[in-house]
């Protein structure tokens, strides 16, 4: 049952099925306790391994814990009896690597279970299938998949696709300081229905928003130095590396004028995107977040890139597009993350032997500071996000550091949402209600502020060597892309 002192939103009358338990896992638990109510003998955790940590929250938390991977030829057999035990609409919350969220959210709407994920995840193989040319490697292809199913299957049972800290929480800041944006721009406007996708990019072009930066610096801090031949990161190594393989991602926007030459466009689907050739974590970006300011970033492929850009394009008659926004991610991992990618990326791309997610003791202080950077408008930028400490987390949740938080509590709003709106079908972030999420989710993101800056990527250049830049328009992807 759920603590009292915590709001409760609302009952989840079948089992709860908890699909991985790694550091994500074991942060969403305690706030599916906090925060519904439930058979407490009907949670289940799904996970192949046991180490000591999770053997104590098992204990702790009185969970049932089924030692099993989630395989493709397994699946059916293995989780259909545990979503359907005894009764009541189950709820699958998926936060494992390896497993297809496709057949899984498939599997669930059949039989009437709601369902949330924090990635498109494929099966075990899919990320490093050197038979596969890289644009099927991408999160545009997985996507893809994805659009396809709800487009042949549209309406039913809520499944709530990529919902984490971003994907996720995200797409609802992106909606939050656009209407920020137009009121200090002095706008007028009619705020837009959650999904009226065509309001919602008309009103981004009105503001003239070129593009935005999924602008992230992790500054949590290590009590000791990371050893040589280890992978360290502030959450999954696994989800990190894989991803990070994957070509970088972005969505293109209509004002870019140059295309770098190892860019690609997609045959099908949505249009709204391009990959480059090369790895998104060895790919850097210029970008900027409140505390450091200026900095580089890694361009790595997340599904917002798509997700967004896709949402705020606006059509005409004819379905040509008239307006799109450019967006990618720009992440400054911890340090200690950093230092990791650059002994993997020196080493050919071979990962370390031993990969590790640091946890709240193990860390001394610092913070995630993750939000939206939209720019090329009158007021050039402008980031709005959280800012959660280290300290703070401690404070407020167990068994997790500050970039945990931010993806456990997404998942927390997510669920709340897909609990209220059953009926659904499958959604992305960009399709939910903004306002109730971020109402659920905003005790666990610290400081949630909006800074305005004067910083384009042009600042400091040309300096002592030649450079080909665009000084008519600092906001190209030509200047944001370190070459």
């Amino acid at each position: 049952m759920a603590d009292t002192s915590y709001p409760v939103y609302g009952e989840i009358t079948g089992p709860i099925v908890m699909i991985g338990f790694g550091s994500i896992g074991h942060g969403t638990l305690p706030l599916i306790e906090r925060h519904f109510k439930y058979d407490k003998s009907r949670l289940i955790v799904v996970e192949p391994r046991e180490d000591a940590k999770d053997t104590e929250i098992f204990a702790r938390h009185g969970v049932r814990h089924v030692r099993a991977a989630v395989t493709k030829d397994n699946y059916k057999e293995l989780l259909k009896p545990l979503l359907t035990e005894g009764g009541g609409q189950g709820f699958c919350v998926n936060l494992s690597v390896d497993t297809s969220s496709l057949d899984i959210i498939k599997l669930c709407r059949k039989l009437d279970v709601l369902y949330i994920d924090t990635v498109v995840e494929p099966w075990l193989g899919f990320y490093f299938d050197s038979e596969m040319d890289n644009a099927a490697r991408t999160n545009y292809a997985l996507r893809e998949t994805m659009r396809r199913e709800k487009e042949k299957n549209p309406g039913g049972t809520t499944a709530v696709s990529t919902c984490g800290a971003n994907p996720g929480m995200v797409s609802w800041f992106v909606k939050k300081a656009l209407l920020n944006l137009a009121d200090d721009l002095g706008l007028k406007y009619e705020e837009p229905h959650q999904d009226d996708r065509e309001g919602w990019a008309k009103l981004m072009k009105k503001a003239g928003v070129k593009g935005i930066h999924i602008a992230e610096r992790d500054t949590q801090r290590t009590k000791h130095p990371k050893p040589l031949n280890v992978f360290w990161n502030t959450w999954s190594v696994e989800g990190f590396i894989s991803e990070g393989m994957q070509p970088a991602e972005l969505g293109w926007g209509t004002h870019e004028n140059w295309m770098p030459k190892n860019a690609r466009r997609h045959k099908k689907g949505c249009q709204a995107a391009i990959y480059l050739e090369q790895p998104g974590a060895n790919t850097r970006v210029r970008s900027w977040c409140p505390t450091p300011g200026p900095q580089y970033g890694f361009l790595v492929t997340h599904n917002e890139s798509i997700s967004i850009a896709d949402f705020f394009t606006a059509r005409d008659k004819n379905g040509e597009v008239t307006y799109r926004p450019t967006c990618h991610y720009a992440y400054h991992p911890a340090n200690d993350a950093v230092l990791s990618l650059h002994e993997m990326f020196g080493n050919g791309g071979t990962a370390q032997p031993v990969h590790h997610v640091l946890d709240e003791t193990e860390l001394e202080d610092g913070i995630d500071e993750l939000g939206v950077l939209l720019y090329g408008h009158d007021k050039n930028a402008y980031w709005y996000g959280s800012r959660l400490s280290l300290e703070e987390t401690r404070r407020i949740a167990p068994y997790q550091n500050a970039t945990g938080l931010q993806v456990t509590s997404a998942v927390l709003a997510g669920m709340v949402w897909a609990l209220e709106n059953p009926k659904a079908g499958i959604v992305e972030a960009d399709e939910m209600d903004y306002r109730r999420c971020l109402e659920v989710q905003l005790p666990y993101l610290g400081p949630v502020e909006g800074h305005y800056t004067d910083w384009t990527p042009l600042d400091g250049r040309p300096g002592l060597f030649p450079e080909d830049i665009d000084t008519k328009d600092p906001w190209q992807f030509k200047n944001i892309l370190v070459r």
